[in-house]
């Protein structure tokens, strides 16, 4: 992400480089004219280097302008927006290293077409604004693209765990425990467990949990089930073993900061899954597991339990898992909360590998499709905690078909209350691609026990008119037919 500093850096280097290209002079013949070595000249236009005084004094005389123009943060009437641009929450909110492009790439797409990236990158910034898009928003989307460019496995924090668990002699097979998980903290970073504080104060309610670094106390909140307690002492084990900083210290969290905040909070995550999960036994029982002609709910709620996990951290595992040890990366992970009463849902997370798969999170306040199979199980869900019939997680699968599309997608959801003391429901879904490279991995795609429905994102955007489990009526399609009925009259006139 650039800060004040690079920004300054990139303004600069921006009004050198059109400046020169202005001028008609090369980085030779400037460095000739400035006696300023032409490798010193590259580095001020790319941004990385900001030249002191005496040689600012000589680039100006050189180029024929004034000193305090190329200072300033402003200029002519064809740069001053870029430069706004690049001063704008947009430019500083990316982090542009982590997905592989260095901030002084922006300045040769800004010197080259000046006129219309300005228009693009306005318009971009204007969509946001309207959708009322934060900072945070655009963390979570360049999180979410970073995970997408390595196909969500990082085997710097795989070694990382496996090293942990070599080091202390943990056996792979077996699943740890609380206990075991607290006395590593104990023993090896000084780190003390509360559960009793959190508890006694309303205000912290939704925190799962707190780390009080000076104090080294990671406070842990009422109602947790053992599988999530072990996950965030898991996590606190990733902070504290890969010396983590900027760091979060509460969960939910509450403000992202930085982009690195945000990105230190996956890697101690994702490690502590690694931790639990472990990289050669997890794939090893996915691979019995795939090898079946029946889809079977039963070997899912065993893997579960054999690892003590709850059904998000099996979930998100396997999509570090598929896409390096099966090759199925055309995936993705959603996962939903739903209010049954008044049959409301939304998207609380989301993950898409190699492209945006369907559904998808939508902004608009539509309707998501009740024909997924992670509503009918969350519906489930709910009817049984409500008799007291509810003992474990829900699983399903479906074959999901989407409207007039060729695509095809094997979803496995996993649904559950959200909590001891709340009505509202959660799932998550994994759902892959169906393609060649899945039918030839995974010989249950075949069941025909596996039920097949054709399914869209919205209510709002499809079109299955007999649909009996609709939410509300197709007001986009309407919207998209009376267009068409209006270009063919048009059509008509002109003719």
């Amino acid at each position: 992400m650039t800060t004040d500093n690079e920004g300054i850096r990139l303004i600069f280097g921006l009004k050198l480089k059109v400046l020169r290209q202005q001028r008609g002079i090369n980085y030779q013949q400037l460095s000739e004219k400035t006696g300023i070595a032409v490798s010193y000249l590259h580095s001020i236009e790319n941004g990385k280097k900001y030249p002191k005084a005496d040689k600012i004094i000589i680039l100006a005389k050189a180029l024929d302008v004034d000193y305090d123009y190329l200072v300033s943060l402003t200029a002519n009437k064809r740069l001053q927006p870029i430069i706004d641009i690049i001063n704008t929450d947009f430019t500083q909110a990316i982090p542009w290293e982590h997905l592989g492009v260095q901030p002084s790439a922006l300045l040769d797409l800004f010197a080259d077409a000046p006129d219309k990236m300005t228009a693009f990158i306005s318009t971009i910034l204007k969509l946001s604004r309207s959708m009322q898009v934060s900072k945070g928003d655009f963390y979570m989307s360049a999180l979410r693209s970073y995970q997408d460019i390595h196909d969500n496995y990082f085997e710097n924090l795989e070694l990382a765990a496996q090293a942990f668990r070599e080091k202390l002699k943990l056996k792979e097979k077996v699943a740890l425990s609380v206990e075991v998980l607290e006395g590593l903290l104990s023993a090896q970073y000084g780190i003390k467990v509360d559960r009793k504080v959190m508890a006694t104060k309303d205000t912290l309610v939704k925190l799962r949990s707190f780390y009080a670094a000076q104090k080294k106390i990671l406070y842990l909140n009422k109602g947790l089930s053992q599988a999530q307690e072990k996950f965030l002492l898991a996590r606190e084990i990733g902070f504290q073993n890969l010396q983590l900083s900027p760091r979060p210290y509460e969960t939910v969290l509450q403000d992202f900061g930085s982009f690195e905040i945000l990105l230190n909070n996956f890697n101690a995550s994702y490690f502590a899954n690694a931790l639990l999960l472990p990289e050669d036994s997890f794939t090893h029982h996915i691979k019995i597991i795939f090898s079946n002609t029946k889809w079977s709910e039963k070997v899912w709620l065993d893997l579960m339990h054999d690892y003590d996990v709850t059904p998000e951290m099996l979930v998100q595992r396997l999509t570090n898992i598929l896409p390096k040890h099966f090759g199925l990366d055309q995936l993705f992970f959603l996962r939903l909360r739903g209010n049954i009463p008044e049959d409301n849902f939304e998207m609380t997370k989301e993950l898409h590998l190699s492209r945006l798969h369907s559904p998808y999170a939508n902004n608009l306040q539509e309707h998501y499709c009740r024909r997924w199979v992670s509503i009918h199980l969350m519906k489930d869900v709910y009817q049984k905690n409500k008799t007291k019939k509810y003992k474990h997680p829900l699983v399903g699968a479906q074959i999901s078909q989407y409207w007039q599309t060729h695509n095809r997608y094997l979803c496995i959801t996993f649904a559950k209350p959200q909590s001891k003391v709340s009505d509202k429901i959660i799932s998550v879904t994994l759902g892959i691609l169906i393609d060649s490279q899945l039918l030839q991995r995974m010989p249950f795609v075949n069941d025909l026990s596996i039920p097949v429905r054709t399914v869209h994102t919205t209510c709002e955007r499809c079109g299955i008119m007999d649909c009996k489990e609709r939410a509300a009526l197709p007001v986009i399609i309407e919207q998209h037919q009376e267009s068409h009925r209006v270009e063919e009259a048009l059509k008509k006139l002109a003719q």
